[in-house]
């Protein structure tokens, strides 16, 4: 399995093929087998060198960017930092542009807190880390909103379309509201990498495993996904050259 993953990477940046599309992969097998990664994403940053990686988790309603992923929520505080956020926040910015084809994306924040910390009463996180990093996008031309409350900011996303995209500050903040209207048809987008790279947004399912149960539509998006990037990619680097 690694080997394979190994061999389309070196297609991918050798330039042979277009995007890698990556199906689900078990934690405990490859780590069995003496890679010590844990999973897909770590393996592809360490592959092509890449510091700086993000995980999205995107549908056709809404498309969500972590902060921090599999961490215990004790830990999210101490995780977030102002550099971690301003990354987060850029990265998305210039995917965005360069593979969605959206000139100024529309970037909605969300607060740690609940209201946002409301002026300070639940949480400092807002003003200390959050909001020092979003000014410091914005300097950059970056449109990101302020630290949004989580608990109407996805409706305004969704319902509203006020948004392209919605940086959460931690894995469920981002996975709950993705697989509530997109479980079935959800895909996983790493951003960072110098390649383009998707996958389903679900585990190895051994449990229903040659049984013909298996539903194809996340890995039908994550392709579907992947050759719209690639179209958007080509087309970019054309008006460029131009």
């Amino acid at each position: 399995m690694m080997a394979y993953i190994q061999e389309a990477v070196c297609m991918a940046t050798a330039g042979d093929v277009d995007a890698i599309v990556t199906g689900p992969i078990s934690k405990e097998a490859i780590n069995k087998a003496g890679y010590h990664f844990h999973g897909h994403t770590e393996f592809l940053a360490h592959l092509t060198n890449t510091k700086d990686f993000r995980m999205m988790l995107a549908g056709s309603a809404l498309k969500v960017i972590l902060v921090t992923i599999h961490e215990s929520i004790k830990n999210v505080p101490r995780l977030l930092t102002r550099e971690n956020v301003f990354k987060t926040i850029k990265i998305t910015d210039e995917t965005f542009k360069k593979y969605f084809g959206i000139k100024r994306p529309r970037i909605a924040v969300a607060a740690l807190n609940p209201h946002a910390g409301e002026a300070g009463l639940f949480g400092s996180e807002e003003k200390r880390i959050i909001m020092p990093a979003i000014k410091k996008a914005r300097q950059m031309g970056i449109n990101a909103s302020d630290p949004l409350p989580p608990d109407t900011l996805f409706y305004r996303a969704v319902k509203n379309k006020e948004f392209d995209c919605v940086v959460c500050m931690y894995h469920d903040q981002g996975l709950i509201p993705l697989k509530l209207l997109h479980f079935e048809d959800g895909v996983n987008v790493t951003l960072g990498l110098p390649i383009i790279r998707t996958s389903v947004d679900h585990g190895t399912g051994y449990d229903i495993a040659w049984k013909g149960i298996a539903n194809p539509a996340s890995m039908k998006a994550a392709i579907k996904m992947a050759v719209e990037m690639a179209k958007k990619k080509t087309l970019e680097r054309l008006i460029t050259a131009s």
